[in-house]
């Protein structure tokens, strides 16, 4: 704690932001989807190109590194030179779960890293906006995730399927990415998670292991995950959304 303190307190006197990597996940099977989500078009570019875009354009972000499949490795590296995804470093090979893939791409990162975001691919709609708040909320807090309250009525139920509890929805929150860590405190994470052989869903949750609190930035709305083939329909109409608001908005 006192070490993070003292970044911190360096950082603010010196008016230097910290170095941060982010880290793309794009190695998952698709197997909701029926078919290849990362390669899918959305609107006139891949869903992949598109995710990464923010990143690329965004000023908080000094390198990224995706992790994907063996299959999809070529693929992706040329999707990167076709979009003009300049600040990839590397394009690696995943694991056979997220935790592994994560845990191989921030072990990629830079070694200047004082900070590393992770995100999924399938998110092709964050925002530079919600980069930017989660980057600079981890500069202070070490782990930091987007997340926003959930406002449908949420029951746990047995392995009959009968309801046996209710889930208090104010104190339930739906959990986004990147999510952004000290790299320190998140390659140390990963690594004690996978040596215990626990299942995550999120990187968050490896914070717990080495018991870190991590905080919450309001999420985006908009930030959908693509999981099954409806969400790509939904993303479309999103993006058809943000244009015509951008036609829109006066002084353009």
């Amino acid at each position: 704690m006192r070490n993070s303190l003292e970044t911190i307190l360096r950082l603010r006197g010196s008016g230097r932001r910290p170095f941060c990597s982010a880290v793309v996940l794009a190695a998952g099977g698709s197997v909701r989807m029926g078919s290849d989500k990362i390669l899918a078009r959305l609107g006139e570019i891949p869903v992949l190109a598109r995710t990464l875009r923010p990143f690329q354009n965004s000023e908080c972000i000094d390198e990224i590194v995706v992790v994907t499949s063996a299959e999809k490795l070529q693929e992706v590296t040329e999707l990167c030179r076709e979009y003009n995804i300049g600040k990839v470093s590397k394009v690696v090979t995943g694991g056979k779960t997220r935790a592994e893939s994560a845990l191989t791409g921030v072990s990629e990162v830079n070694s200047k890293a004082e900070l590393i975001a992770v995100h999924d691919g399938a998110r092709p709609l964050v925002t530079e906006d919600l980069i930017r708040r989660t980057v600079q909320a981890a500069a202070e807090y070490r782990a930091v995730v987007p997340a926003i309250r959930s406002t449908d009525t949420l029951k746990t139920a047995g392995a009959d399927m009968a309801i046996v509890g209710t889930v208090d929805r104010e104190t339930t929150w739906r959990i986004q990415t990147p999510q952004v860590f000290q790299a320190i405190l998140i390659k140390g994470a990963l690594t004690k998670a996978m040596k215990q052989g626990l299942p995550l869903t999120d990187d968050s949750s490896a914070m717990d292991v080495i018991g870190v609190k991590t905080y919450i930035v309001e999420g985006d709305e908009e930030n959908i995950k693509l999981t099954k083939p409806l969400d790509l329909l939904l993303a479309a109409a999103i993006l058809r959304d943000r244009r015509e608001r951008d036609e829109n908005r006066p002084g353009l």
